[in-house]
């Protein structure tokens, strides 16, 4: 018996189902193109003939929707006045010591008058000088045999140590400020003829951890009890002891306060929720974060109010550019609007109670706007596109993304957390993976206290070199003195203490 015909519907539901695997599938081709050989940008511009690649299978856009591919935002920028830049190479900086060579002329200068000098400059460099602090005690042997008498070495950042607190603090900054791996640092060290074992360096690591982890426990209650919070999350390898050559992947999860700022690295071994919510057990206030699922579940409780990013949300769009670029383009151009409320803001100076209102007048119509696109729109697109999945996400999130409009202290997004994750992704291109998880949890502690300190306009090396010869001798109950937000250098603490 012959086979039996399939009939026109059922012929025209395999076409239409094939040619949305063809769009898919093609759509994900592009997408992996870009991750290969394409740069990453987060900034939109718009094309100007619409010369982004469609594939002509989704459904045509109508004449509003055309009309945003040719809509022009302008705005007032005021141009700041030129500096003045005068001729000629600048001055090497005065605060460097000068070593002077004075050079007299070969004739003899017996009976003349100097009318003048040429003084010439040039920067010179020596590698950093190790050298040895070497106490010597002498000892006195008391009259009738009452002991011996012998003065009381300095107090010392590790007990019995052999390392001073330049070198420690050095050690610290090198590997996650200036991301050098230890074996890196060994290296430079035998070009000095200095000899360590890269164990001693990492057990010195640890020993400087140890002593910082006070400073750092503080620093964890402080960072929890303010009421605005924004979180991300970074992967770290970690190398696995029973596997040789086998890494695992752990993350950080990074606190961040925006109004002091403070930024609190928090180590755990898998990206489950398990971390946060230990963290943020009993944090109460406004929690801004990005889409991940994670997350969700603390905008349900009633003591936190959860604000998504926009600018994780923008993302999605920029993806869909090359094969959407109509609605693509519409969106971003709408984005942009809001974006250029918060700049105008920003370059204003506005309090928070007047970037409250501002948004209020210029933002909401932008966000009334963009929702109704959303709700038209999601009808004509493949809910598994890159166009359909952007407009979900913001469907998804739309009212955790509107938060940020019912309070001035708000940003739009949380870029901020994300600037302060940014020395760990360069770091881990170094220094590749931590030696364990006690090694990820000492990085945790340092990248801490030093970003902070970067964040308040201190230079690295100074606070830590300063921080761990002064910690053995601080008093605890005023430990708090020490962090990165409330430090002042040896001789600031002293001008004050006279007040």
């Amino acid at each position: 018996m012959g086979k039996v015909p399939a009939t026109y519907e059922a012929l025209l539901a395999a076409y239409q189902a094939q040619q949305t695997q063809i769009f898919l599938l093609t759509e994900e081709l592009n997408r992996l193109k870009r991750l290969i050989a394409g740069s990453k940008r987060e900034r939109f511009v718009p094309s100007e003939n619409g010369s982004q690649i469609s594939l002509g299978l989704m459904p045509e856009t109508d004449e509003s929707q055309s009309a945003i591919q040719t809509e022009e935002v302008t705005y007032t920028r005021h141009k700041p006045k030129p500096k003045h830049t005068p001729h000629g190479r600048n001055p090497l900086p005065a605060h460097l010591p000068r070593k002077e060579t004075i050079i007299e002329p070969e004739e003899d200068t017996t009976g003349m008058n100097r009318i003048g000098e040429e003084v010439t400059e040039e920067l010179e460099y020596k590698p950093g000088t190790l050298y040895v602090n070497r106490y010597v005690r002498p000892k006195y042997a008391r009259q009738n045999g009452d002991g011996v008498l012998i003065g009381m070495l300095p107090v010392r950042p590790v007990e019995k140590g052999k390392f001073g607190p330049g070198f420690l603090a050095n050690l610290a900054i090198s590997k996650y400020v200036d991301h050098q791996p230890l074996y890196r640092q060994r290296k430079q060290l035998l070009r000095q003829k200095v000899n360590l074992p890269a164990s001693t360096l990492g057990d010195a690591i640890g020993s400087t951890c140890e002593l910082l982890m006070p400073l750092y426990e503080l620093q964890r209650g402080i960072v929890l009890q303010v009421n605005y919070l924004m979180v991300d999350e970074t992967r770290i390898r970690v190398r696995e002891p029973q596997t040789r050559g086998k890494c695992h992947h752990g993350y950080f999860w990074v606190y961040y306060d925006p109004l002091k700022p403070i930024a609190f690295f928090d180590y755990r071994e898998t990206r489950a929720r398990d971390g946060p919510e230990e963290m943020l057990a009993e944090f109460s206030g406004y929690l801004q974060t990005d889409g991940y699922r994670g997350y969700d579940e603390f905008g349900d409780r009633d003591s936190i109010i959860h604000v998504v990013c926009f600018a994780h949300a923008r993302r999605y769009f920029t993806d869909a550019l090359p094969n959407d670029a109509a609605r693509a383009e519409g969106m971003l151009l709408r984005i942009q609007k809001l974006y250029e409320v918060e700049r105008k803001a920003r370059e204003s100076g506005c309090t928070h109670e007047q970037r409250y209102q501002l948004r209020q007048a210029e933002a909401l119509p932008v966000l009334s706007e963009i929702h109704e696109w959303l709700d038209i729109e999601r009808h004509k697109v493949v809910p598994k596109s890159a166009i359909g999945k952007a407009i979900g996400y913001m469907l998804k999130y739309w009212k955790r993304l509107n938060v940020y409009t019912t309070n001035g202290m708000l940003e739009i997004d949380n870029n901020l957390v994300e600037n302060a994750i940014r020395p760990v992704v360069l770091g881990r291109k170094n220094y590749l993976f931590a030696g364990s998880h006690d090694g990820a949890r000492r990085a945790a502690l340092i990248y801490s206290l030093v970003i902070t300190a970067q964040l308040h306009g201190h230079e690295p090396f100074e606070y830590m070199s300063n921080l761990i010869a002064r910690l053995p001798e601080h008093p605890h109950k005023r430990i708090a003195e020490l962090l990165p937000q409330n430090w002042r250098s040896t001789e600031q603490a002293e001008v004050k203490d006279l007040s």
